[in-house]
């Protein structure tokens, strides 16, 4: 059985995000597609109720299924996809969890990066977060978990924007653009309210694509997003550190974002030390990284990494590099933690194994 994609849908209080929801459980290209919410009153579901399978679960008129949290999130997924197998319920090909406005992503993310359970059934497919055109740039500077969120997400979803009607509000739009980017380079940006809108680009945010049955590791990265922030280490870790590298983000806000390169292949056994080092000290500030490595041990065949704070999901060897270069990219999602930080901790690293880094 294939593994089912799991998406996580988050916004801060006020941001549309069940609104961008009830819009996606209308729209008939993802009506194979089960919700889970916190309370069955966040989506909206009168007129589209057709039964109570259960309790907790509920068929809708689109074809989608909708499920309330039982307890906790890994219990309702192992239970929805009991349910799944036993043909109790309709078949699902996706499964989108909307957090509340107030979460932090990265738990649930955890869990189903961490827990056998879950990993046998699901993949991670991505991360959602709506953003207010109008209040967004404000409600990220005053409100952590609103700046966590935008942080940590695949894509960003720019809601409200049809409201913005003179320059002021033009302003604050681009204000917040930028800050976005800033924030996290790597995230595709999106307007709810662009005619070219398609639904489809909310969730083609995994390293897996259902459509060619393959593993698309640029998209993945999206490794072009983040040509601003181009520091490189070469084998030895040694960095560049002119005016014009330097983490975009290090102006005001303690989460950065940035990528480091590495130009010779290293060893399986130095990747995992290292990284098992950095997430023992520095774990709950490693808001997110994943990459693509040049090893030493199978050179044709780039090795896929992502962690989560404490948490890395199974490493993934790729059939063949997804284009000429064959750089180790490792993209750093950090709260408080430096580019120049995370240069100083692998070079001390490699000074304890004797500066060999092959």
């Amino acid at each position: 059985m294939e593994l089912i994609p799991v998406n996580l849908l988050t916004g801060f209080l006020g941001s549309g995000k069940s609104t961008l929801l009830n819009e996606i459980l209308e729209n008939p290209e993802f009506c194979n597609t089960a919700v889970v919410v916190n309370e069955f009153g966040e989506v909206g579901l009168d007129g589209v109720l057709i039964e109570h399978t259960q309790d907790q679960i509920v068929e809708m008129t689109s074809g989608c299924l909708c499920c309330t949290i039982r307890g906790d999130i890994r219990q309702t997924l192992v239970d929805l996809h009991g349910k799944y197998v036993k043909d109790q319920i309709p078949k699902f090909n996706r499964v989108i969890v909307e957090s509340t406005g107030l979460a932090d992503p990265a738990p649930v993310v955890q869990t189903l990066m961490s827990d056998s359970l879950l990993r046998n059934r699901y993949m991670l497919g991505g991360v959602i977060a709506t953003i207010d055109a109008l209040h967004g740039a404000a409600t990220i500077k005053n409100y952590k978990e609103c700046e966590k969120q935008a942080a940590v997400a695949d894509r960003l979803i720019i809601t409200k924007s049809d409201l913005i009607n003179d320059g002021v509000m033009r302003k604050t739009l681009n204000k917040l653009e930028s800050k976005l980017f800033s924030l996290n380079p790597t995230a595709i940006v999106l307007d709810r309210h662009r005619e070219d809108f398609e639904f489809g680009r909310l969730f083609d945010t995994s390293l897996y694509d259902p459509n060619t049955k393959s593993m698309d590791v640029r998209k993945w990265l999206n490794a072009e997003a983040n040509t601003t922030d181009h520091n490189h280490s070469h084998g030895d870790f040694h960095s560049s550190n002119d005016d014009h590298h330097h983490d975009i983000t290090r102006h005001g806000s303690d989460i950065r974002s940035f990528t480091l390169t590495f130009e010779d292949p290293i060893t399986i056994e130095t990747l995992a030390s290292s990284l098992e080092a950095l997430l023992l000290t520095q774990g709950a500030n490693i808001l997110r990284v994943k990459g693509i490595v040049n090893t030493v041990d199978r050179p044709e065949h780039p090795l896929v990494v992502h962690g989560v704070q404490h948490v890395f999901h199974d490493p993934v060897w790729l059939d063949e590099w997804p284009n000429e270069s064959r750089q180790t990219q490792l993209v750093f999602i950090t709260f408080g933690v430096t580019r120049e930080s995370l240069d100083l901790f692998f070079k001390s690293w490699i000074s304890t194994s004797n500066g060999i880094w092959r």
